[in-house]
């Protein structure tokens, strides 16, 4: 595994993650009744695409993460936020899944919660503590990801789309032989603190491993 780990990576070393492109006019109608629609106004205004689309990367993500506070209402445009990013133009289901949540009254909650677990270090409680109507784990480990502000040194969360766990099947890596259970709570802790120590033994980052590997779609061969 490591060694065509090592491949991907000198192959694909002077990639990076570009923007996402979103549609503020196809989101709007879902975030409006729920007072979250000036969240459209996140990122940058896109020039080379249709009018009125914008782009959202990490970066913008971050940034409003450290504008936000406990309120519940700042917790709720984060994640409307990050549902967005995640989502950009291919996701035609984005919008209706955000609704759901947002029409969610354990909304405020959950957020809440799983941001301290997530802070505190606490992954495994994080996963087996989100519950939310239209939000599955390629979506609210994006959660976990955006609202982790330790170091970057730190094993902070990752994103475990399925898209990267498609990847890692395919190198032959397993979240539950590597967990020892088939508890996902573990599987997504156990995950994280893997992708970390694979990074590391890379000279890469957790997160642009991870990047990669979602990417790669499970196409590990195409070398």
């Amino acid at each position: 595994m490591m060694e065509q780990l090592q491949k991907l990576v000198v192959r694909y070393g002077n990639c990076e993650q570009k923007p996402v492109r979103f549609r503020p006019r196809t989101w709007r109608s879902r975030l409006e009744p729920h007072g979250a629609a000036h969240v459209l106004d996140i990122g940058a205004e896109c020039v080379n695409g249709p009018s009125g689309d914008r782009l959202v990367s990490r970066a913008h993500l971050a940034d409003l993460r450290d504008r936000v506070d406990d309120d519940p209402d700042s917790l709720r445009d984060l994640f409307a936020a990050v549902m967005i990013w995640g989502s950009g133009t291919t996701n035609g289901r984005g919008p209706r899944y955000t609704e759901a949540a947002l029409s969610d009254a354990r909304m405020p909650s959950v957020l809440r919660i799983t941001r301290e677990a997530v802070r505190d270090g606490d992954l495994s409680g994080a996963y087996r503590q989100f519950f939310l109507n239209g939000v599955g784990r390629s979506f609210f480990t994006k959660w976990f990801a955006a609202v982790d502000d330790h170091d970057a040194k730190c094993e902070r969360a990752l994103i475990l789309d399925d898209r990267v766990f498609r990847s890692l099947n395919a190198l032959g890596w397993s979240s539950w032989k590597a967990a020892g259970t088939r508890h996902w709570p573990t599987r997504y802790a156990t995950y994280v603190s893997s992708m970390h120590s694979l990074a590391s033994s890379l000279g890469v980052t957790a997160d642009w491993l991870e990047w990669l590997l979602f990417q790669l779609n499970g196409r590990v061969d195409e070398t």
